[in-house]
């Protein structure tokens, strides 16, 4: 399609258009001339389109009240009159991705879908929700997101409550969050940045009805929005639309939301802060120190760029020189970092965990002495052509995983067109990348440290210290600030909170009415193809291997996956399995030392990983297939040399270097600590599962378990090193073997050959035994555990395996998991509990689970659970309602997925029995679920329930007020 520049469609002027051809788009800008909206459109082929509009949204304090507002809006609106229009869209839609986000100083409201209809829809729903919010009518809405006293009555204990409050005060549960909201804080303490936009648990409670209001009338108004279109779309159609149905009705006025620059220190700040921890956890060796710079400005894509890099090859590889030397001096235990871009002015931090506070000098000054070195010495050019390769790898790669393209580009393009810069700035790489490439031959990278990290005095020391009992403290604080606050209150006024919460929980418990539900716009389930998609799978035989090739278009890039039989690994071993999972690579081999190494996987791949996971047989949780996983990525003319890596890494690796297997006990140990407190839900999850489930009792191993086994080892690593050795040596001969051999290549057909051509590099170094299966015979239990920290919330697990009661699977489980996540569990859970979220999830071998996370309760969810067959009883919705669940669990069906998913996809469904027929039968079931086959769900859910398999993962003050429920209580960390 031509259109004329300078020419206004529907109310749109093309300001300007250019081909970008690093992301295959053709790129046009329009400016709305009535309302003063932007909008950018990025022309190509792909069918999963995006459309999001963007706010500039700087808060002015911490209260979060630009979070909220992103929460709040999507609670109604004028054509959509209902209380939750968002959830009824994800119950509805074939949307494949849904989402609204708020970053330090902006929000966005994007969505996808390959659907015209549905993405017509989509759009509808969202520009409706922004610009017409029903916030202004309902005061309940800011109460029920944001933050309310609740009191149910005049004797009762007033206390707080909200999602998004409940929300923050687990985000703030990490200590990684602690920290970064504080080198935020120390780094801007002028600008907007200072402040935390998603809200400080201890500011909430501040923002009041007014100023919630003036924040969203001030600034969502198309004067201060940024929209923006991706994929194959009629954009004249879609212009049309936006402008008829929205901004016309707006007249373009002066909006103040500019973002001032922080002005620069002439000399380093420092501040210290403090982070919860247990009663009785020690405080040894925990503390963070990080040193943080400003580093320029986020318009300056050559800049940015160069730091990615530059952070990868200071800090993030086994080569690193920054990291190698700040562990060899003894200073933490594991060595982190930081590049924030996605701001004005962005920041870097480099951060060591495992830490105490007499350090910092030291800390400082190996830093100082350090960068000083290469910059006096020069970079490695082999470090600095592994790091740039890696980053060019992933920018042409382009693939983002379940996220769609437009949505990163989207990100991508707001990193300067919200500072009124052009948006192709960060799309537009090749410029950057070739100016980068200077530092092979050249001193960009030398300069740049100079200039950037040595010469700058923006820059802060913030010190990170446990406290223990903190959140002990700070609870009793807000106790006893909320008990003054009561006993200050009138009678009057005690009567009112008292009938603001019965108004509310009446809201929340009153159904919209079938009519107000109808006005969303709704799919027919003849707008859904019937026929599942086609596992991509060729079945071949290489020198004696089975190897699973999908012949797909991957823009030359091959994909291979080794899956070795982990069954012949004795059980004592399993924990030394997951850990050679976290050190293959970074340990030398007899051809490599590990930073020669390191450079070698970055120089000619795209990256390796190692895992260790067991899969299920389709139906039979007690038959498991433990595999030692490993993933890789490379451009196929580089197929040679990665497999010729992977075989030295199998088959050589060296696991007799104490102080090396030392630093990475430390770093294993430390980035399992932060792992299991992000990931909360699915440690909980997993530990309810293995309480009766073999195969997760199994997974479970590299989990809580894995974390355990690594804290005893590195509290007596000396003792315990020769036996580490030799295990480690043990298992990785018991793994590495072509008996044990599966594998899974994603390629071009014409590529496969390059394959076929290279594979004996990998091959001949691998050892030739029979290994034989050990037997495993786990200790399965109800432990029903309270893990206790020192967060503030709850991640409330309940489980058990429907198959073992005598259940068969059906597809309807999925459409349940739909009806419990979106309507029994987010209305009793999240609206009514105050929680973030809440899940549901139920597995061809029969294995379920009930889950809530950032949950202020417990018992409470244990008993919404336990409710769940009685509201499966008594299910009753229309034929409308019935068919909007099903559309959207084949929303969730029907992600699309990348190339190296569908082969990954594929290589799991061969490995665990799953058939073709399998999948058919599992879309069939779905595409015929009714309210009378949810209804007979009840009873599997009854016999789930009783089983009383529970694990809550945990505040130490919630869990122990609830003893009885657990038969153990124990705190995860020591």
């Amino acid at each position: 399609m031509t259109l004329q520049l300078g020419a206004v469609y529907h109310g749109f002027r093309l300001t300007e258009e250019k081909q970008i051809e690093e992301i295959h788009s053709l790129a046009r800008l329009f400016y709305h001339e009535k309302s003063g909206a932007r909008l950018l459109y990025l022309q190509n082929e792909d069918d999963n389109k995006v459309f999001s509009i963007t706010f500039r949204t700087p808060p002015a304090d911490s209260t979060g009240v630009a979070h909220i507002v992103e929460h709040s809006v999507l609670c109604g609106s004028r054509k959509f009159n209902m209380k939750e229009p968002f959830v009824e869209l994800i119950k509805g839609s074939l949307n494949t991705y849904l989402n609204a986000m708020t970053f330090p100083d902006k929000t966005m409201y994007p969505v996808a879908s390959r659907n015209d209809k549905d993405f017509h829809n989509l759009m509808d729903v969202y520009l409706d929700a922004v610009f017409f919010p029903n916030i202004y009518q309902h005061p309940e809405i800011l109460m029920q997101e944001g933050w309310h006293y609740e009191l149910e009555d005049r004797n009762g204990e007033l206390t707080y409550k909200g999602v998004v409050y409940n929300e923050m005060k687990g985000a703030f549960s990490t200590p990684e969050a602690v920290l970064d909201k504080e080198i935020m804080a120390s780094l801007f303490p002028d600008t907007t940045y200072g402040f935390e936009s998603g809200g400080d648990p201890d500011d909430i409670p501040d923002l009041t009805q007014e100023d919630f209001l003036e924040f969203h009338r001030k600034l969502y108004h198309p004067a201060n929005s940024y929209l923006f279109l991706y994929g194959d779309v009629d954009i004249l159609e879609k212009l049309a639309f936006i402008d008829e149905e929205y901004l016309s009705e707006f007249s373009r006025i002066p909006v103040e939301s500019a973002i001032s620059l922080q002005s620069l220190f002439s000399a380093k700040a420092e501040k210290t802060a403090e982070y919860p921890v247990s009663p009785n956890e020690q405080l040894q060796d925990k503390t963070f120190l990080s040193l943080n710079f400003l580093i320029g400005k986020a318009t300056e894509p050559d800049k940015t760029l160069a730091f990615q890099a530059l952070e990868h090859l200071l800090l993030r590889t086994p080569a690193a020189p920054l990291k190698k030397a700040l562990i060899d001096a003894g200073i933490g235990k594991d060595v982190l970092s930081s590049f924030s871009e996605s701001i004005l002015q962005p920041t870097f931090s480099i951060i060591v965990n495992g830490s105490e506070v007499e350090h910092k000098a030291r800390f400082e000054q190996v830093i100082e002495e350090t960068l000083k070195k290469l910059v006096a010495g020069g970079i490695d050019k082999k470090l600095i052509e592994a790091s740039i390769n890696l980053l060019e790898f992933k920018l042409r790669e382009a693939d983002f995983g379940r996220s769609p393209k437009g949505l990163v580009y989207n990100i991508k393009c707001m990193n300067s067109w919200l500072y009124d810069e052009s948006p192709f700035l960060q799309l537009e790489y090749e410029q950057a990348l070739e100016k980068i490439k200077t530092a092979l031959t050249g001193n960009y990278f030398e300069q740049l440290i100079q200039e950037r990290l040595l010469d700058n005095q923006h820059k802060t020391v913030v010190i990170l210290q446990p406290r223990q009992g903190l959140a002990e403290q700070k609870s009793a604080e807000i106790k006893k600030r909320l008990a003054e606050h009561k006993a200050k209150l009138s009678t009057g006024e005690v009567d009112r909170i008292i009938e603001q919460t019965r108004h509310l929980k009446e809201r929340q418990e009153t159904p919209d009415s079938p009519e107000t539900l109808a006005a969303i716009p709704l799919l027919r389930l003849s707008d859904i193809d019937g026929k599942a998609e086609e596992l991509i799978l060729s079945e071949q035989n290489e020198q004696g291997v089975k190897v699973l090739f999908h012949p797909i278009a991957t823009n030359q890039i091959a994909y291979m996956n080794l899956y070795f039989d982990a069954a012949g690994v004795p059980q004592p071993k399993l924990a030394y399995a997951y850990l050679l999972a976290e050190i293959l690579g970074k340990v030398s081999t007899e051809q490599y030392e590990y930073t020669e190494l390191a450079n070698e996987i970055n120089i000619n791949t795209g990256g390796i990983s190692y895992d260790v996971l067991a899969y299920t047989e389709n139906d039979n949780d007690d038959v498991y297939y433990p595999k030692f996983r490993i993933k890789s990525k490379a451009l196929v003319k580089k197929l040679p040399r990665m497999l010729e890596i992977i075989g030295g890494i199998t088959a050589s690796s060296e696991f007799t270097d104490k102080k090396r297997l030392k630093e990475l006990v430390q770093q294993v140990k430390a980035a399992l600590a932060m792992f299991l407190l992000r990931n909360a839900q699915q440690v909980a999850a997993g530990r309810v599962l293995s309480y009766f489930s073999p195969s997760a009792k199994y997974n479970e191993a590299g989990l809580l378990t894995f974390y355990e086994f690594m804290v005893d080892l590195e509290k007596n690593f000396d003792g315990k090193f020769a036996e580490l050795s030799a295990n480690l040596q043990s298992v990785a001969k018991l793994v590495f073997n072509k008996s044990n051999l599966l594998v899974s290549v994603t390629v071009e057909q014409d590529n496969y050959s390059r394959f076929q051509q290279a594979f004996d590099q990998l091959l001949s170094r691998l050892g030739q035994e029979q290994v034989q299966p050990r037997p495993y015979d786990f200790a399965i239990a109800a432990l029903n555990e309270g893990l206790m920290t020192s967060g503030k919330v709850q991640y409330v697990a309940k489980g058990a395996n429907f198959r073992k009661l005598g259940y068969d699977y059906h597809g309807s489980l999925k459409v349940l998991e739909t009806i419990l996540r979106y309507d029994y569990l987010w209305n009793k859970i999240r609206v009514q509990g105050g929680a973030y979220g809440a899940f549901a999830q139920f597995r061809r071998n029969g294995n379920m689970v009930l889950g809530s996370y950032r949950d202020p309760n417990l018992g409470e969810t244990l008993k919404v659970y336990n409710q769940t067959p009685q509201y499966l009883r008594s299910f009753d919705v229309s034929e409308r309602e019935m068919t909007k669940y099903v559309i959207g669990t084949m929303s969730q069906l029907d992600t699309p997925l990348t190339p190296p998913m569908k082969g990954d996809v594929a290589a799991e469904c061969y490995i665990r029995n799953i058939t073709q027929a399998m999948i058919q039968q599992e879309r069939d079931e779905i595409l015929s679920t009714s309210k009378a086959g949810i209804q007979k769900l009840a009873d599997l859910i009854d016999a789930a329930m009783k089983q009383n398999y529970l694990c809550v993962l945990g505040s130490e003050e919630k869990i122990c007020a609830n003893k009885d429920t657990f038969k153990q209580i124990k705190n995860i960390f020591e």
